[in-house]
C-alpha cells in the first residue's frame, strides 16, 4: 500500500488531485464578486500594483503577451491597448466562470480583435514552444497544485529573452505589519467575504493559501531552478505583495 500524495489547500492537506477541484470551487463561488472584492481588499492598492507590473513588463507594440489566472481581465485590457492590432493577447484562466466574467468585461470595454480566451491550466499550457513575449500571472501562482511544473510550463512557452512577471501576495517585511496584516486576513477577510459574497469560507482560503505560498527568496530560487536567468523581486506595500520577473535565457 502506498501513501496518497498531498499538498496545500489553505492550511489542510488535502490529495494531490483534489486540489484543482477545490480551488475551481473557490472561485466559482467568488467570479460575480471578484473585482468589487479586490477593490474592498485592498484599498483599491491592487490596481497600483497591476499598473506597476505593466510598467515593468516592457511590452511593446506588436507583441505577443500571456495573462495566466487573467480572471476578469484587467492586465489583459491594459496589454490589450499596448500590443495593438499587430499583437496578440491571451488572457489564459483554469476557471470557466472567471472567464465568462473577464470575457464580458472586456466585450463590454469594446475590446477584439488582438484578444483571446484560453480555458488553461498553468502547469500544461496549451501553447507551442518559444510563442510569448511577456508572461503575466496575478495573483493565481499560489493556487497552482505543482508551482515548479507549471513555472516550467511557462519558460517553455515563452521565446528566447521572453519576460515572466509573477505578481502575489508575499511576507510583510515588519513583523509588526504582519501581525496588523494577520489579523486583517483571519478576521476581516471573511467577515468583508460574508457581508459583500455571502461566502465566507471561500475568503478564509484565500487568506490562509496566501501564508502557505513561497516568500520572496524562495520563489526567486524556484524561479532560478526551472530555467530563469536574472530572477529578482520588487516588494510593494511593505512585502504584502512581491513582483517578480524573471527571463528565458
Amino acid at each position: 500500500m502506498t501513501d496518497k500524495k498531498t499538498t496545500h489547500f489553505g492550511f489542510q492537506e488535502v490529495p494531490v488531485e483534489e486540489k484543482a477541484g477545490r480551488v475551481a470551487d473557490v472561485f466559482h463561488s467568488v467570479a460575480a464578486k471578484y473585482d468589487i472584492m479586490n477593490d474592498l481588499m485592498s484599498g483599491g492598492v491592487h490596481r497600483l500594483w497591476k499598473r506597476f507590473t505593466i510598467e515593468i513588463s516592457g511590452v511593446r507594440t506588436g507583441d505577443k503577451v500571456l495573462d495566466i489566472a487573467g480572471g476578469t481581465g484587467d492586465l489583459s485590457y491594459k496589454f490589450s491597448r499596448i500590443v495593438g492590432p499587430e499583437g496578440l493577447v491571451v488572457l489564459a484562466d483554469i476557471n470557466e466562470s472567471m472567464l465568462r466574467v473577464g470575457r464580458d468585461r472586456l466585450t463590454d470595454r469594446g475590446v477584439s480583435g488582438n484578444l483571446v480566451v484560453a480555458q488553461a491550466d498553468a502547469q500544461y499550457l496549451p501553447f507551442p514552444d518559444n510563442t510569448f513575449d511577456c508572461i503575466t500571472i496575478a495573483f493565481g501562482l499560489r493556487n497552482v497544485t505543482d508551482k515548479d511544473l507549471a513555472l516550467r510550463s511557462m519558460l517553455r512557452v515563452l521565446k528566447p529573452g521572453g519576460r515572466l512577471l509573477v505578481l502575489e501576495f508575499s511576507k510583510p517585511q515588519s513583523q509588526l505589519l504582519s501581525k496588523v496584516y494577520d489579523t486583517y486576513s483571519f478576521r476581516l477577510l471573511p467577515a468583508m467575504g460574508k457581508l459583500v459574497a455571502n461566502d465566507p469560507e471561500s475568503y478564509r482560503y484565500l487568506a490562509e493559501s496566501i501564508r502557505m505560498h513561497p516568500d520572496q527568496e524562495t520563489l526567486k530560487e524556484m524561479m532560478t531552478a526551472a530555467g530563469f536567468a536574472n530572477a529578482h523581486y520588487h516588494n510593494m506595500t511593505g512585502g504584502i505583495v512581491a513582483l517578480h520577473k524573471g527571463v528565458k535565457p
